[in-house]
């Protein structure tokens, strides 16, 4: 998985670049989205590299109900 901030605004940007951070699953600047690793999210990350940071995740937080089984 990949964590995906936004640190740059698309404002002023191509109509591409704002519909790719929005693909990503951003909206405001610092917001934060985990996807998983594949070549297409990888092209997509490519394409507005110098909008966004990226870290490698090793797996999705899982939330919900705690596992009580005692």
């Amino acid at each position: 998985m990949l964590k995906v901030t936004l640190k740059r605004s698309a404002v002023g940007y191509s109509v591409n670049h704002k519909r790719t951070v929005e693909a990503l699953g951003l909206g405001k600047l610092n917001s934060s989205n985990m996807v998983p690793d594949n070549l297409a999210i990888r092209g997509m990350i490519h394409k507005v590299a110098f909008l966004v940071v990226v870290e490698e995740v090793a797996e999705k937080p899982k939330r919900g109900k705690k596992d009580v089984s005692a």
